[in-house]
């Protein structure tokens, strides 16, 4: 495994610590705020990077 794959897999689980941190803090309703939108899009946009970046190194 690559380096940049290695650290695809770290930059998405520090991502997805990210999301789960704000999902914590809106339990037990998750009723996101407008700015929460935008943050949960802006990961999702990255966590889609990283996987691209996996899929490249990976397969």
């Amino acid at each position: 495994m690559s380096r940049r794959a290695v650290d695809a897999v770290f930059q998405g689980l520090f991502t997805l610590t990210d999301i789960r941190v704000m999902l914590r803090r809106t339990a037990p309703l998750h009723d996101l705020s407008e700015e929460d939108r935008r943050a949960v899009l802006k990961h999702l946009a990255d966590l889609r990077q990283q996987i691209g970046i996996l899929e490249e190194e990976l397969l």
